[in-house]
């Protein structure tokens, strides 16, 4: 049977998630891809950190000995932060390996350039997981609105951020509580201004508006303004439910952009999208609205959607060709 060679930048909360799935899918994944897939090496950043990995998985510091590998077919990154990422996933795709990414961040500010360069080198670059975790958005637009033009986009986008907003009002508790409380289920970072502040659904808006619109808008006009600044009391008496939106549209040429607090009512789209679901509402020429919604924090969905991308590029002819 034919090997897959895939390996892993980052065993962090979601890197550990791919690992899992991939160690106890191995017969699903025989049956979809006719072929084994074998973890063969490991990106890492600190090397004394004890790890539940096989013992003849490469694990390294050093991306040169990754990119050593004999045969590697594809590489999955969840890395945070963009250097030396982008640099690594140029040299991997020169050098044939397909690419399947969670860095939103990263992907934001090169993903267009990364695109283009697989793109040269004939090989994927998947992104799924980059935007909304487990909710399916980039392949939505992607495969099944092809022919749709898509004319605004509004987000539920950071699942802490919703988590945090939907406790405060259910449950009448200061925001301080609440993130402590999403920091011990995992919800949050240990440093959660990437959540709170907004700039988590920042860098999704502008992936999606690449993807939607064919470019972004200027970064700096985006209005952009976090949860935290929103006074307790004003969550706990407002008639409505506040939620965290992102929002992006085109009008003429021009795309406006704004990831801040919004005061809903129960005629909002996303008014009864609660805890640390995503939701995303598509508005389009011909479909019409499209309401996408899942789980949108934690490491499962975050694979889930990164192994489902996996899937998707060898079960093409192109990729499964070339493995032995």
């Amino acid at each position: 049977m034919p090997i897959i060679k895939a390996a892993l930048l980052g065993l962090g909360t979601v890197g550990e998630g791919v690992y899992e799935v991939i160690q106890t899918s191995q017969e699903q994944l025989k049956k979809l891809l006719g072929a084994e897939v074998k973890v063969v090496g490991i990106l890492i950043q600190d090397p004394e950190k004890q790890r539940q990995v096989a013992k003849d998985v490469l694990v390294t510091t050093d991306f040169e000995e990754i990119l050593a590998i004999p045969g590697l077919n594809v590489i999955f990154e969840s890395i945070i932060g963009d250097d030396p990422t982008v640099s690594y996933l140029k040299r991997a795709i020169e050098q044939g390996c397909h690419i399947i990414t969670a860095n939103k961040a990263m992907f934001a500010k090169h993903g267009a350039v990364l695109q283009q360069k697989a793109l040269e080198h004939d090989v994927e670059i998947a992104f799924e997981a980059t935007v909304a975790a487990g909710v399916p958005i980039i392949r939505t637009i992607k495969q099944q609105l092809q022919i749709n033009k898509i004319e605004r986009i509004q987000g539920l986008l950071n699942g802490t951020s919703n988590f945090i907003l939907t406790e405060m009002r259910k449950n009448q508790l200061p925001f301080s509580d609440v993130l402590k409380q999403a920091q011990e289920l995992g919800y949050a970072e240990a440093d959660p201004t990437n959540d709170v502040e907004g700039y988590d659904a920042f860098y999704k808006l502008m992936i999606l508006s690449q993807l939607a619109f064919g470019r972004q808008p200027n970064w700096d006009e985006v209005d952009l303004s976090g949860i935290a600044s929103i006074p307790n009391e004003q969550i706990r008496t407002a008639s409505g439910r506040y939620k965290h939106i992102a929002e992006i549209q085109k009008v003429g040429n021009e795309i406006k952009a704004s990831v801040k607090p919004v005061l809903t009512d129960e005629n909002h789209p996303l008014y009864n999208v609660e805890g640390v679901d995503n939701a995303i509402v598509l508005e389009t020429n011909l479909a019409g609205k499209i309401t996408i919604q899942g789980p949108g924090a934690g490491s499962k969905p975050t694979a889930s959607a990164m192994i489902e991308d996996f899937i998707h590029i060898f079960q093409s002819k192109k990729a499964t060709s070339v493995l032995v």
